[in-house]
């Protein structure tokens, strides 16, 4: 797993397919924002406490949408060190293995990457704590807010902390070469409007569930990004 600083009190943990994210309140109130693999716990709780920080301190998994590579280790980093999990309610039945996973509406191109994300372990059935609505206050980043997104799945979220200008987008954006509207979707058009809508907050970091984050120009390309992915159906990463 690589451990990239992203900025002060943010890091990205990244996987072979996929990231998560740390956010740094202090020592003893850490935030992750999806969980990685199925198995990865060990792993995530190392590469914490190569940066310095006690994974003892994680309160909170804050997951933003239920697919296998978001889900997978929060349950066992959970249980470690009583972290909170939480979701969006529409895909929290998901999570917890209530509901299946929706299929993806999938345009030709977009057929081999699903196939290979689902070489990622399944994700099994995960507790959640608390459930959350479009600008629910989360209770870290000094005012991060629910952003719901949907469209990726009907539950996707955004995490927004204005105060440092910060952007965590889940699968409704990509960065993989750049700024895109990402891959997957059970509804493009609605994803699509979501990424408008993640774009008029003009954020100065942009992090991303697949690509590297964002820190130069990040309002300016999420917003020429959601300009030109407005013709859905015509995007390729």
């Amino acid at each position: 797993m690589d451990v990239i600083e992203v900025r002060p009190r943010l890091l990205m943990l990244r996987f072979p397919i996929g990231q998560a994210y740390v956010w740094a309140d202090g020592d003893d109130d850490l935030t992750l924002i999806d969980a990685g693999w199925t198995g990865g716990a060990p792993l995530i709780g190392e590469a914490i406490r190569s940066r310095g920080l006690r994974p003892e301190g994680l309160r909170r998994i804050v997951l933003t949408h239920a697919h296998r590579d978001h889900v997978g280790a929060a349950g066992e980093l959970a249980a470690r060190y009583g972290a909170e999990v939480v979701a969006h309610a529409l895909d929290a039945p998901v999570v917890r293995g209530e509901a299946p996973v929706p299929d993806p509406v999938l345009l030709d191109w977009e057929v081999p990457l699903y196939e290979k994300g689902l070489t990622v372990p399944v994700a099994p059935p995960t507790r959640v704590d608390r459930e959350v609505a479009d600008g629910d206050d989360l209770g870290f980043g000094d005012g991060a807010r629910v952003v719901h997104t949907p469209g990726h799945t009907d539950g996707s979220i955004a995490v927004h902390l204005p105060r440092h200008g910060v952007l965590f987008t889940g699968d409704t954006v990509a960065s993989v070469g750049q700024v895109t509207l990402g891959v997957f979707h059970v509804d493009r058009p609605r994803a699509a409007a979501s990424m408008r809508r993640l774009a008029a907050l003009a954020p100065e970091t942009v992090c991303c569930g697949h690509g590297d984050p964002v820190t130069g120009g990040a309002a300016a390309a999420l917003r020429e990004a959601a300009e030109r992915d407005a013709a859905v159906g015509t995007v390729r990463p």
